[in-house]
């Protein structure tokens, strides 16, 4: 889907486009965000990179097919291509797959192509944090973005039942140094971005019950690995802290920091005002069946998100609707519990098994050669029917139907995001501009996440969509900051972080 206007960069566009050789030229980058592909763009001879998720197969693998028959060279990477390479290969006339990280093995698929003889395909691997490559960020087009993105670390420690990312970036966190960080996002304020999204996996990769627990255990080449990862987060987040003001960063972290006290001081100090922050369920029942135990519930969850915002940071709070445990009253309960919590912002998604996580797994395992046909494709391959006939809700619910489950859910949505529940949240800011903004934001963040993607009516959703694009631009210049071409590099400090309190336990690249 096309709004005209994108709401954080494609990171990975622009480091591919990074990853391009200058013999071949400044690749030619398309975000379907933005606008839809010209197919009529593509020449014989072109290399065609399209990077898919599950939610954009279909589209990915349409756009392989028809640069293949102009007689283009198809490429596909990506989280799906990755696990699922012989999807590209089979049904989106892709001449090779690269699974992993793309930084480093994408110009050695570029050479093969020239030679014309490439791989089925390639594994480009986790490669170390040293490795990645900054964006190109210089290929940008001026104007189209609210928020720029820079990645500080691959991986997350986690394991989460309905998450795929430690099973394909690992749960050993892959870090880039401060310098690395930095430089990168001074070339973006240099841009006018204020707004920087850090698009890791988990920002908060060493939590204070890891560490206690590397000492309880006398693991002293643990502890010491540990503690030079919490470093070198404290090293950047100073880094950080020393850029231009008006700068804001938002990024990903568990519950856990809630904790760190310490850390969240950091975060406040580094600007790093807003964190989502996967609360996924507000039962001990819907945690373990997630296997997010470690969070809270109750009074201690309260506290906890409270917490955040007590040190400066601004919570939006992700919540999953459609786990087994849940009944009629968990909507109520996760509604009331967002708004004691005072979070500043909400997701409510239901739940849908995606491809790699142990959910799916589990879902598909089941199922066996029982599961039912959508125009002839299994609906474990849910992602492979056409979106007017894919059933908004996959995995039957023990209590609720589909219909109960999207209608209970956008009820959640819609009291969340409110005028009046808005209004009341938007006291976070000071001043009346600044509130409307808050309100213009947060009608626009709805109408993209919530109508767009929950709902069955088709009318309603071109109304979303329409609501969305209509937003957007003006969206865009609330975020909008002066260029700063002489910005320099700021000079790393050289105080220690503090020691951590214990604790008891020729080339089109396709991205959407």
């Amino acid at each position: 889907m096309s709004f005209g206007t994108g709401v954080i960069t494609p990171r990975w566009l622009f480091v591919l486009a990074a990853a391009t050789p200058s013999q071949y030229g400044d690749p030619v980058l398309v975000d379907e965000t933005l606008d839809p592909l010209d197919v009529d763009s593509i020449q014989a001879g072109d290399v065609v990179g399209i990077g898919i998720h599950t939610a954009n197969v279909l589209r990915g693998l349409e756009i392989g097919k028809a640069a293949r028959a102009r007689g283009a060279w198809v490429i596909f990477g990506g989280i799906h291509a990755t696990l699922y390479p012989e999807e590209p290969i089979e049904l989106g006339g892709a001449h090779s797959v690269v699974q992993g990280d793309g930084d480093q093995i994408w110009s050695t698929v570029l050479a093969d192509c020239v030679k014309g003889d490439v791989l089925p395909v390639y594994d480009g691997g986790r490669i170390g944090g040293t490795e990645f490559l900054p964006a190109r960020w210089d290929l940008m087009p001026a104007g189209k973005y609210m928020w720029a993105s820079v990645q500080t670390v691959r991986g997350c420690p986690k394991h989460c039942s309905f998450c795929s990312v430690w099973r394909t970036d690992g749960q050993a966190p892959r870090q880039r140094s401060s310098d690395a960080v930095i430089e990168e996002i001074v070339q973006l304020r240099r841009l006018g971005y204020r707004f920087v999204a850090l698009a890791d996996d988990n920002f908060y990769t060493v939590t204070l019950t890891d560490i206690e627990t590397a000492r309880r255990t006398n693991k002293p080449e643990r502890l010491a690995e540990l503690t030079a990862q919490r470093a070198e987060r404290f090293e950047l987040m100073e880094r950080l802290s020393q850029l231009p003001r008006d700068m804001v960063f938002f990024t990903q972290i568990t519950m856990e920091a809630a904790e760190d006290t310490t850390f969240l001081d950091a975060m406040r100090n580094a600007n790093i005002k807003g964190a989502l922050v996967g609360v996924e369920a507000v039962t001990p029942e819907g945690l373990k069946s997630v296997f997010k135990d470690f969070n809270v519930t109750g009074a201690a969850l309260v506290t906890q998100l409270r917490r955040f915002k007590e040190h400066g940071v601004h919570v939006l709070g992700s919540f999953i609707f459609g786990l087994p445990t849940d009944r009629e009253a968990t909507f109520t309960a996760t509604a009331d519990l967002a708004r004691e919590a005072d979070i500043t912002f909400a997701q409510f998604v239901i739940m849908t098994p995606y491809p790699g996580t142990v959910d799916f797994l589990k879902w598909e395992k089941n199922l066996g050669d029982t599961a039912e046909q959508v125009n002839g494709v299994p609906v474990t391959r849910y992602w492979l029917i056409p979106k007017h006939l894919r059933p908004s809700v996959v995995t039957p619910h023990p209590t609720m139907s589909p219909e109960e489950l999207r209608a209970r859910t956008q009820g959640v949505w819609d009291r969340f995001y409110s005028i009046s529940e808005i209004w009341r949240r938007a006291g976070c800011v000071k001043s009346l501009k600044s509130r409307l903004a808050f309100l213009f934001i947060s009608k626009l963040y709805r109408q993209m996440y919530a109508n767009t993607g929950i709902s069955t009516d088709s009318a309603r959703k071109a109304t979303a969509s329409r609501w969305a694009r209509m937003l957007a631009k003006p969206c865009r210049h609330l975020f909008a900051g002066k260029p700063m071409p002489d910005l320099q590099i700021p000079v790393p400090m050289t105080e220690p972080e503090p020691e951590p309190e214990t604790r008891s336990a020729g080339l089109v690249v396709l991205g959407q």
